[in-house]
């Protein structure tokens, strides 16, 4: 009976260990990461039903963090193995970002309560699966990497191409919708030879099957509360209207002293509209209801004078800079990027 207690007490304060872990950086959060809250001048051109949070464009980043951290994963497991990325440094750049942005979130309306609860959901489950992905990469993962010997198996290639196509299709899919089934059946078909092969069919089996057995939770959940919209309004002006029709995913709405407003896509097909508005010369005069935005871009550099964040990507050895500017100036930005010596990786719409 002894022994059992033990064993129970063991498992009880690492339950409790485990919470601190997950509470603490939310607490963190809540406690230290506080702005100044600025009242709002703007006035929006386009009416109230159109409008959507402004500080939203901050609080979009903390779920791309998660997607870049699996396109590090991949990038570094592409040539390493799962036990050279840096977990802790993801998920500390996860919660440190975050205190950034809610900082800076005061001053543009504060975060509303249902997205704070989705950004501390999401960091929380984040932290917990690369805790748990950590613990084993770094202890058996490893003893199964100086078996298999320095040269990577069909079961390394495998799972290194599985999670360069996870990456991507984060970019414009909630990852609830990835098929894990799948992956998982296809190492199994691999025909394991090695012992490295048969690790990682077992291994990123139980994995997958985890993540699908949660995915199929949110997924229910998501239908019940329902899905977030998928197009949003802006007004641009400097292109006529006809030419802005023949944008892939526009609708043009109406024609106003200030501009053209359009309807157009979210996410990353956002990104590469913009992108190609600006290269044609035209101007954002307004996103949303909003005249501010956040993007994010890549240098060679440590840090950047406009970034509100900065820090080191995995496996790219460049650094990643999450920058806030003014709508009506991000088509000229945009432009000027490659002149001033950053990448665009992502602009964060609301």
């Amino acid at each position: 009976m002894r022994l059992v207690w033990r064993v129970i007490k063991g498992a009880l304060l690492a339950l409790v260990l485990l919470a601190l872990v997950l509470v603490a950086p939310i607490a963190y959060v809540e406690t230290a990461c506080r702005g100044t809250p600025v009242a709002n001048t703007y006035t929006a051109l386009l009416p109230p039903k159109d409008h959507r949070p402004e500080a939203r464009t901050l609080m979009t980043y903390p779920e791309w963090h998660i997607v870049h951290a699996y396109d590090d994963y991949a990038k570094v497991i592409a040539t390493e193995d799962p036990h050279d990325y840096g977990y802790l440094r993801a998920i500390t750049g996860y919660w440190s970002a975050l205190c950034a942005l809610t900082e800076q979130s005061a001053a543009h309306g504060g975060v509303d309560t249902p997205t704070k609860q989705m950004v501390y959901v999401i960091g929380s489950s984040f932290t917990l699966e690369l805790l748990l992905k950590a613990a084993y990469e770094e202890t058996l993962g490893r003893v199964a990497t100086w078996i298999r010997g320095p040269e990577h198996v069909a079961g390394d290639e495998i799972s290194a191409r599985q999670a360069a196509d996870y990456a991507r299709f984060l970019q414009q899919v909630p990852w609830y919708k990835w098929d894990f089934a799948r992956d998982a059946a296809e190492l199994r078909a691999n025909e394991p030879e090695t012992f490295r092969d048969r690790e990682r069919s077992l291994a990123l089996g139980i994995e997958f099957g985890a993540k699908a057995a949660y995915a199929e939770v949110i997924a229910a959940a998501v239908a019940q509360t329902g899905f977030d919209a998928l197009r949003l309004k802006m007004v641009v002006r400097g292109l006529p209207a006809t030419e802005i029709a023949g944008l892939p995913g526009v609708v043009v709405l109406s024609e106003i002293p200030e501009g053209v407003v359009i309807e157009t896509p979210r996410y990353r097909e956002l990104t590469h509209l913009l992108v190609e508005m600006a290269t044609k010369r035209a101007e954002f005069v307004e996103i949303a209801g909003n005249d501010d935005i956040l993007f994010t871009a890549t240098s060679d550099q440590p840090s950047h004078p406009q970034a509100l964040y900065s820090f080191a990507r995995q496996g790219y050895g460049d650094y990643r800079h999450l920058i806030l500017v003014k709508v009506a100036d991000l088509a000229q930005v945009l432009r000027d990027l490659p002149a001033s010596g950053l990448t665009l990786e992502h602009i964060h719409d609301y």
